[in-house]
């Protein structure tokens, strides 16, 4: 497995576009951004940077907030507008390519965007979108083609410098959260946070080096390859290869295009590489080090053999309002210690430590697991854009509620536990889906595994789990009933009484699991195109939920007075 070379970063610049000057000074030969077969030195980068910072000053309305929007995949266009925005004092907003007609027109005029760059391959979505706002619409160019808007040219627009003053306090970045329920929340980012996140993550997280390249492709308008490779490549001097977006099928193939020696993550993308067929060479490559948060637990020793890499799970959020220091000892699956850190139960109290079996796995859940609160302050947390409420709910009482779910050993090492859509309460017990996922996840035949509560008839929840099979795996349902009683370790109220078959999960632009708008669909087949199994009063082997069996449970529903439950 490649060793890590010791290497000291220079002290982060003030502000994003010193960070971008010191490094063209330093080394303006150096490779920066790579996209297919096109590379940009620092010196050019700084350049079409200033390009279309000199474009934006040009177009401006200085009677309004200098926003600019994005909507596109990971191209070259994008770092360079972000660039712009560095030099020119302006705030880019990275606008999600999975939102459509009035929830992207809302992302748009929430986030007071004057001008958009667009993808063509967005142009109709974006034009849709636009049909819904309230307010001024924004000045719209496409960057690669013009069947709905005009192309962007930036030929006459100088590539010197503006040298526009910008102080480290300015916004630079706009990032919103996910909103699978709710309207997405915009994240600020000043420049100094950015210089000071991504120099953190380069220096602590993956040690970036100059001559380091970090594969990117997980989605720009997200966090996760904001701090983590942007940023990150920028406070080493090192290069950022993009991907237009994640191909598990591409992924080998391109690390080894770019000479790749870093990768960061978020969500799935590890156990999607490993369902690619198994070649001997796979370790032969050059790749050192995969970084990021939520992988599959069972994914991350076996990236780890196949590829030759290490593997650094950590805790990550948007608005990074905690943060975790590691080393090599840490106990396997933690986050790390992070003093000031507490796991609080709904009153506020300390929950008792974790205790655990001999195979490593969590003795007392309902009393260990609590939330994860940061109690020192909210680290580097700037609030949200225009949502005072949500800003004073998250640092309530001075201390940054994370709203996930931890816990944590004697040692005060931390573990995640999920987001608040991971309890469930089945018979008067309270615990969490993560290990139930987990347990699923040893079959030999599961891939994926997303556990979830369904409402019962009576109280609380019952246990449901979606699957995605392996490649050429069938569904037994009485094997993986045997499986589920035995091998899988599960106690009897942990063990599903639904299993979902399905072809692929539905996940967000940053590959997480969709977890709510499958607890949504519960086993209504109305809902669910999938198929479905059912394992009733403890039958020895699950067998298909039909329509019949829907009907006989939504009497028992309405028999209880729970019917709406069942159908919200």
């Amino acid at each position: 497995m490649p060793t890590q070379t010791t290497y000291s970063l220079p002290p982060p610049a003030e502000t994003v576009a010193q960070a971008l000057r010191a490094r063209r000074d330093e080394a303006p030969d150096r490779p920066f951004v790579r996209f297919e077969e096109r590379t940009w030195s620092y010196e050019q980068s700084l350049r079409e940077a200033s390009r279309f910072a000199n474009f934006f000053l040009s177009v401006r309305d200085e009677k309004r907030p200098f926003h600019v929007g994005v909507l596109m995949d990971n191209l070259p266009e994008f770092l360079f507008a972000e660039f712009g925005c560095a030099l020119s004092g302006g705030v880019l907003v990275g606008l999600n390519p999975t939102r459509t007609g009035e929830h992207l027109g809302r992302d748009i005029e929430y986030s007071d965007c004057q001008i958009v760059l667009v993808e063509e391959r967005y142009a109709p979505q974006l034009a849709e979108a636009l049909r819904y706002l309230a307010g001024p619409a924004p000045r719209v160019w496409s960057v690669d083609g013009e069947s709905v808007f005009p192309r962007l040219d930036l030929g006459s627009s100088s590539d010197r410098d503006p040298a526009i003053r910008v102080r480290p306090e300015d916004l630079l970045l706009v990032i919103f959260t996910s909103g699978t329920t709710k309207n997405p929340k915009g994240v600020l980012n000043s420049h100094r946070r950015l210089v000071l996140l991504g120099w953190g993550a380069a220096s602590v997280m993956c040690g970036f080096r100059p001559e380091d390249t970090v594969y990117c492709a997980m989605p720009l308008y997200h966090s996760n390859a904001q701090i983590l490779a942007v940023f990150a490549a920028l406070a080493a001097g090192g290069t950022i290869a993009l991907a237009r977006r994640f191909s598990k099928s591409r992924f080998l193939d391109d690390v080894r295009r770019y000479g790749a020696t870093l990768f960061n993550y978020v969500g799935t993308p590890l156990a999607y590489i490993l369902e690619t067929p198994e070649r001997p060479d796979d370790a032969e490559n050059p790749l050192r080090l995969a970084y990021g948060n939520e992988a599959p637990r069972q994914a991350i020793a076996a990236f780890e053999r196949r590829f030759g890499c290490r593997v650094v799970d950590g805790y990550g959020s948007s608005e990074v309002g905690v943060g975790f220091t590691r080393s090599p000892d840490d106990p396997p699956g933690s986050l790390g210690r992070a003093e000031g850190v507490k796991i609080l139960d709904e009153e506020g109290r300390e929950c008792p430590p974790a205790r655990f079996d001999e195979q490593g796995r969590l003795l007392n859940p309902e009393e260990a697991i609590g939330e994860i609160v940061n109690t020192n302050g909210v680290f580097l947390f700037e609030g949200y854009y225009k949502d005072e409420a949500s800003t004073r709910e998250r640092t309530r009482g001075g201390w940054y509620h994370t709203g996930d779910l931890g816990y944590r050993d004697e040692k005060g090492y931390i573990y995640f536990a999920g987001r608040d859509v991971e309890w469930l309460r089945v018979g008067g017990e309270n615990f969490t889906a993560r290990p139930v996922e987990e347990a699923l996840a040893r079959h030999p035949d599961v891939l994926l595994a997303s556990v979830y509560g369904v409402p019962d008839p009576e109280a609380g929840d019952q246990v449901m789990a979606a699957i995605q099979l392996r490649d050429g795996a069938r569904f037994d349902p009485r094997a993986f009933a045997e499986f589920v009683d035995g091998p899988s370790g599960l106690p009897r109220r942990w063990r599903p009484v639904f299993v979902r078959i399905v072809r692929e999960f539905p996940v967000t632009h940053t590959h997480k699991v969709l977890k709510r708008a499958l607890q949504r669909e519960k086993f209504l087949l109305d809902r669910v195109r999938d198929p479905v199994y059912w394992r009733p009063g403890g039958e020895p082997a699950y067998r298909p939920f039909t329509e019949e069996d829907l009907r006989a449970l939504r009497e028992r529903f309405e028999r209880a007075g729970h019917l709406a439950r069942l159908e919200d």
